[in-house]
């Protein structure tokens, strides 16, 4: 069972927007999205979006900003995480995605300059699930809030630094003088 998409925003390719499209995701979708992503909540999500097309597919380009709430890795505690970055997307038909993924084998290397790529089928694209998926991407799992530093020293952890693979070098280092 496929679950529904919480900020969809279809783009019909027969009519193309030539301005940038501004998506601006609403409290309800922006609620269901921190449920997707597992963090607290995103108080704003807003994305800019030029759309060309090209013999590759359609290419988008962009800038995504976000106000999230995540909770502290470390601690557990909430805090706000800014959002701000510029994306660039390639939407190709998904017979012609098939097609290079099987060209392509077990092993694809991606170059910096590569765009991320989508498959879509029929006449229209789903900008707002790309959005809500490039967004995913941005999100640390991992984030460390204000107050980690002194949960790591009230509970006794280390820090990566000290348990880490040069720690151990440092420790030989040492240890011969």
């Amino acid at each position: 069972m496929e679950s529904a998409i919480e900020f969809s925003r279809p783009v019909d390719l027969r009519a193309l927007p030539r301005q940038q499209v501004e998506l601006v995701a609403n409290k309800t979708e922006r609620a269901a999205l921190a449920r997707r992503f597992g963090i607290v909540a995103i108080g704003a999500l807003k994305a800019s979006a030029t759309l060309e097309e090209g013999a590759a597919g359609v290419d988008v380009t962009g800038r995504i900003t976000a106000e999230l709430v995540q909770s502290c890795a470390i601690s557990g505690d909430d805090f706000p995480v800014r959002v701000s970055s510029q994306y660039r997307l390639r939407f190709v038909p998904e017979a012609d995605y098939e097609a290079a993924m099987q060209a392509a084998g077990d092993e694809v290397e991606l170059a910096e300059s590569d765009l991320d790529t989508i498959a879509y089928s029929g006449s229209t694209l789903d900008l707002g699930e790309a959005i809500a998926q490039t967004l995913a991407l941005e999100i640390d799992p991992y984030a460390e809030g204000p107050g980690a530093e002194a949960a790591r020293a009230q509970y006794g952890l280390s820090t990566p630094e000290e348990n880490g693979p040069f720690a151990a070098l440092k420790a030989l280092k040492d240890k011969q003088g």
